[in-house]
């Protein structure tokens, strides 16, 4: 079966774009919010964010950071393939900041319990928020939700959302595929 796109370049930048502008309008400022990116993919839509937010704002001191949680995983021990680490680049307390937890899809929710039990190393922030590329809504085994949501994709079991990054895969865009068995 070939892959149903979901997002292409173009839309994929506007829903980029809207997004920062949703927090924008949320926040009004954001002087007292923290991005963090989750590794591997999480980082990716971060780091997109933060450039677009700078663009946005012109303020160049958006605070950010980027957070590994393979060990915060409840399934790393039962994974077929050992657990490679990626990199906490987080050189600062969270304590009493306003935290954008920032993945690029929202499947299970077990990937944002992980992170939410890694942020809690690093401070207690004031609140916490969920801003998603891809929701994919009827999956859920926790009771998480996205507060920013770019696209809410309705999937079955033996489907996969793959998010492709201009920075690593070449091109922007979001495609559904059909898992083989």
């Amino acid at each position: 079966m070939q892959a149903l796109s979901i997002l292409e370049s173009g839309a994929f930048d506007l829903t980029v774009r809207r997004l920062c502008l949703e927090l924008i309008e949320d926040r009004g400022h954001l002087g007292d919010t923290a991005l963090i990116g989750l590794q591997p993919r999480g980082v990716l839509f971060a780091r997109r964010l933060r450039r677009e937010l700078q663009q946005i704002t012109g303020d160049k001191t958006i605070t950010y950071g980027e957070l590994d949680i393979t060990f915060h995983r409840d399934d790393f021990r039962q994974r077929p393939v050992t657990a490679i680490p990626g990199t906490t680049a987080l050189d600062f307390s969270l304590d009493g900041w306003r935290v954008g937890l920032i993945d690029d899809v929202l499947y299970t929710g077990r990937t944002i319990r992980a992170g939410l039990d890694a942020l809690l190393a690093f401070g207690r922030p004031r609140s916490v928020e969920l801003m998603v590329l891809i929701d994919r809504r009827f999956s859920r085994e926790l009771p998480i939700q996205p507060d920013y949501c770019g696209r809410s994709v309705d999937s079955i079991d033996g489907q996969h959302v793959t998010v492709e990054w201009k920075e690593s895969d070449g091109q922007d865009r979001v495609l559904l595929n059909q898992v083989q068995r």
